[in-house]
């Protein structure tokens, strides 16, 4: 009516007669048929709040549609009509069709601008990224309701995009223009969309971000870009992992699915931080079996949970026991018949273990043993130690324990090799009620193969006792974050990165190794923690303030991978080397451990340090009164 209208200037009376009868007799029909289609087309039943380019295509092609059988329809049933009011009236529906439709999305954008722009606290955002990922960033700002900040400003590295819009936000410049930016326009809080860079390009734009002081925050990557799952709510948090600058290290892991398939798995220690990921990956390799051990049942039953929701069909055993109780462990290896073992139970916390030395003893060295001995005459097929960098020129109780145990490894090894696994001493504190040569006759030790081998890698970035979690609840607490030393250094890797090398260590054994993982370049342990405080949105030293304790009782500056004494040989995976074992004579080392055994049990702490010094040559123990000394100061600094 309004193209007939405007086709005779806007003056109802020169309409002919005609043209109005002709329209009065079609309208009706017309209104029937646009119903029916519109219909057809769910523009009924469409949420107009969260109306896109799916919706207006929608509308298009049935206005056209429409259009098409009205012009068909009354020049075929009526009369010719005026070729304006074909082609006008067609224009005004589609448009009174976005109009009435889109209106609300329009008007809750408006007024969405209009609360934000008089609201003092509202946080002003910059976008890092022009492209796909930050268009969507913006649309999601624009439409959601909940969303309170306001994009200011955009940065992208892209000089075709430079002062020019994107949804009415300015791209003010490149990387180099981040601390400019943030100060002229007063920005909270910096959003990184651009999830194809890579993890040096991350690092190389987030080092600079943490100097403006604002919030940081970043999608998390190219996953949910491609499934079109980017928004506001998605965006996380920086973490410190992301400032390491360097890929995540992807194992190729066929030969560990080939090695694991089909076989039962026991992973001791379970349900800790390393023993859980490496449960995770084991279940997700097809085991025919896999074994959980812990002696802690929160962190097994939470682990259990876990993998029986995401692996139903996984057959998965949870036990709760202790790795230095024999019976238990030869219980369980003659009941399951593992094939394959990864020992991850241990006591690692290098200050506790300076206080309770036999505990360390206990645990790591004798649990080491106990199992590795139940592991050998249960014909099980591989044994995997889980070592640490602290095994090497250990300073402290822990780290010696765990050169005691790679020590254990190696001599297992070499004793089958020259086939004398019967003069492998059993070391059990039962009245030798487990006795694994029951019959006396020998025959168990005949025909063994196991196979013993050793994982050594240094911090991994989470885990329990990681200073990370500790520096999270440092500043969240409002500081001060606590550092031992200003100079003190350490490598680090994400969890399952370790694990899956690991694993994939574990399947290039033939017995006696030591893998040496590859952990990149050291970190200073300040550095981590100044970057922790400014990607909460802090300073350093202003608002949350950085405190030197003292290095902890038995405390190295720095860790090192392997000893001098020890070489390095190139495996297929770059990232994995093996150390060349230090010799030793391995029937004297077991018979000392017999003797650190009655010692640890006697709980005889002033001869432990000099039993463990007389078989690990390379354990240099403080001097008691110096240690004394830095553990005081380090609890007065605590």
């Amino acid at each position: 009516m309004i193209a007939l209208w405007l086709r005779f200037d806007g003056m109802y009376s020169s309409i002919p007669s005609d043209y109005l009868k002709a329209y009065a007799d079609f309208v009706f029909p017309f209104a029937i048929l646009c119903v029916a289609i519109f219909g057809l087309f769910h523009m009924y039943n469409s949420m107009w709040r969260y109306a896109s380019f799916v919706e207006l295509s929608r509308t298009l092609l049935a206005s056209v549609i429409t259009s098409v059988l009205h012009a068909a329809g009354i020049t075929i049933l009526c009369r010719r009509m005026p070729i304006a009011y074909y082609f006008l009236g067609a224009v005004f529906q589609f448009g009174l069709l976005i109009a009435v439709r889109f209106a609300y999305r329009f008007l809750q954008v408006f007024r969405r601008k209009q609360e934000v722009k008089h609201d003092a606290d509202t946080a002003r955002v910059m976008l890092i990224g022009a492209g796909s990922a930050g268009q969507m960033i913006l649309r999601d700002f624009a439409q959601a309701k909940e969303i309170t900040d306001k994009v200011v400003c955009i940065i992208d590295d892209n000089p075709n995009k430079w002062n020019r819009y994107m949804d009415g936000i300015p791209v003010v410049g490149g990387r180099d223009d981040i601390l400019w930016a943030a100060k002229k326009f007063g920005v909270d809080k910096i959003f990184l969309a651009i999830p194809s860079a890579t993890a040096e390009q991350k690092r190389d734009i987030l080092t600079i971000c943490k100097e403006t002081g604002c919030e940081l925050k970043q999608l998390p990557g190219m996953y949910q870009f491609v499934l079109d799952q980017v928004s506001v709510s998605m965006m996380k948090k920086v973490s410190v992992e992301d400032l390491l600058g360097r890929e995540p290290i992807r194992a190729n892991l066929e030969e560990v699915y080939a090695f694991i398939t089909g076989k039962v798995v026991l992973v001791t220690g379970g349900g800790g931080s390393i023993g859980s990921e490496l449960c995770r990956q084991i279940a997700a390799h097809n085991p025919r079996q896999l074994i959980i051990f812990d002696v802690y049942e929160n962190n097994a039953y939470s682990i259990q949970l876990e993998l029986q929701k995401k692996y139903p069909e996984l057959d998965l055993v949870t036990l709760i026991g202790s790795v230095r109780d024999s019976r238990r462990i030869f219980q369980v290896f003659e009941q399951y018949h593992p094939q394959i073992v990864y020992h991850a139970a241990a006591h690692k916390h290098v200050p506790l273990m300076e206080e309770s030395p036999c505990e360390a003893i206990k645990n790591n060295a004798m649990g080491t043993y106990k199992t590795a001995y139940a592991a050998m005459v249960n014909r099980c097929e591989r044994f995997v130690l889980i070592s640490t960098d602290k095994a090497v020129n250990p300073t402290n109780v822990m780290g010696a324990s765990k050169r005691i145990c790679e020590m254990i490894v190696q001599s297992f090894d070499h004793m089958i090799k020259q086939g004398k696994a019967a003069q492998i001493p059993q070391m059990f504190t039962h009245a030798g009620t487990e006795k694994a040569d029951k019959d006396g006759s020998g025959r168990i030790f005949q025909g063994i193969k196991t196979e013993f081998v050793a994982v050594r890698f240094g911090n991994v970035l989470g885990s329990n006792g990681s200073v990370i979690p500790l520096f999270r609840r440092q500043i969240e607490a409002g500081g001060p974050v606590t550092v031992t030393h200003p100079d003190i250094i350490r490598y680090f890797m994400t969890i399952p990165e370790a694990v899956s090398l690991v694993m994939l260590a574990g399947t290039y054994a033939h017995g006696g190794e030591i893998f040496v993982l590859d952990m990149g370049s050291p970190v200073r342990i300040v550095d981590l923690a100044r970057n922790m405080i400014k990607l909460s949105g802090y300073k350093p030293d202003v608002d949350i303030k950085i405190v030197y304790t003292g290095l902890r009782p038995g405390e190295k500056l720095y860790e090192e991978k392997l000893m001098a004494e020890e070489g390095l040989k190139k495996t297929d995976n770059d990232l994995i080397h093996i150390g060349c074992p230090i010799p030793f004579d391995e029937e004297r080392f077991l018979n000392q451990l017999t003797k650190l055994m009655g010692v640890a049990y006697s709980n005889k702490e002033s001869r432990i340090r000099e039993m463990i010094a007389s078989i690990v040559t390379t354990y240099h123990p403080e001097q008691a009164a110096f240690r004394e000394e830095k553990k005081e100061a380090w609890q007065l600094g605590a």
